[in-house]
């Protein structure tokens, strides 16, 4: 190999809509993808999907691969024997993980790294799965994965951890580590934290959900797009920087947090937060909504990379 993508095997178990997408991802970026499920019909929907995420993935970036890297496999041992990288998909279900990641484990080269796309679950729920655990790392996408390059990885051996961020970062995403085990990584709690709060002020009447989310893509969320948290006060303190900030403006944030709820979903709340989400919708399917999603992620992308 010249680099870590060159004809570098990745099995992408599981065949579902975030399978689909790391198929895509890798096979655009030049490795060979073999990809799995055991329901045949997930790899038929699959098939199907990846033109179409290919020609996304060709907006953003120049093709050095495309649908036809993507090999569909017959087995499970079929799909992970020789691959670097074993990118697990299946659905949220310890007993079902543990017994695929035991599959997976008889059937893999010694050194080969086993990553699970897991969003709700931690390292520490999955790795019983496995005779060895190190062979294990959490690698948790945002959706679509194809599209937003954050992929966050936990894992008890840093050589493997390091392994890992070569491909992924080879494959165009921006890896993160995780310090310690956490449920929902970083930005699942970060999301939940802002989430909390947007119904918490749906919840109080402080406003709606349309006016809610539209203060969040206007406003901080624009800001966020190019600068994290601690950075946008860093940048708030002035000359100072952070240390300013916290000087004359910490204790009024103190204020801020101790005024923030913690909602609860009546159905009340429910009921307010399906119909707001109804209006902002303004009739448009879930597909359509979704084609939007992506268009603006695409166009967003293309931005960024004619500004670096």
């Amino acid at each position: 190999m010249t680099d870590d993508r060159d004809r570098a095997t990745v099995a992408i178990v599981g065949a579902g809509l975030i399978g689909a997408a790391w198929a895509a991802l890798f096979a655009h970026h030049g490795f060979a993808v073999r990809l799995w499920d055991p329901q045949a019909g997930a790899l038929d929907r699959a098939a199907e999907a990846l033109p179409r995420l290919s020609a996304q993935l060709s907006e953003i970036s120049a093709a050095r691969g495309g649908p036809g890297d993507v090999r569909r496999c017959d087995t499970l041992p079929q799909a992970v024997s020789g691959a670097v990288l074993i990118q697990e998909s299946a659905p949220e279900d310890v007993p079902l993980k543990h017994a695929l990641l035991a599959e997976i484990e008889t059937a893999m080269v010694p050194e080969a790294i086993i990553a699970s796309s897991t969003s709700a679950l931690t390292w520490s729920e999955l790795a019983p799965g496995l005779a060895d655990p190190a062979r294990l790392i959490t690698a948790h996408p945002f959706n679509p994965p194809h599209l937003v390059p954050l992929v966050e990885l936990f894992g008890s051996d840093p050589a493997r951890v390091d392994a890992a961020e070569a491909l992924y970062r080879a494959a165009g995403r921006v890896p993160v580590r995780l310090r310690k085990d956490a449920t929902g990584h970083i930005a699942n709690r970060l999301a939940s934290a802002l989430w909390r709060e947007a119904v918490h002020m749906v919840q109080e009447g402080i406003a709606d959900v349309e006016a809610i989310d539209a203060a969040l893509v206007n406003g901080p969320g624009l800001r966020w797009s190019v600068l994290g948290a601690h950075m946008a006060y860093h940048l708030g303190g002035g000359p100072q920087g952070m240390a300013g900030y916290l000087d004359h403006l910490g204790p009024s944030q103190e204020r801020r947090w101790a005024s923030l709820g913690t909602p609860s979903l009546t159905p009340e709340v429910q009921a307010a937060l399906i119909d707001g989400v109804a209006r902002e919708a303004e009739g448009r399917s879930i597909a359509e909504l979704e084609a939007a999603r992506d268009a603006a992620l695409i166009a967003l992308l293309r931005a960024r990379t004619s500004g670096a």
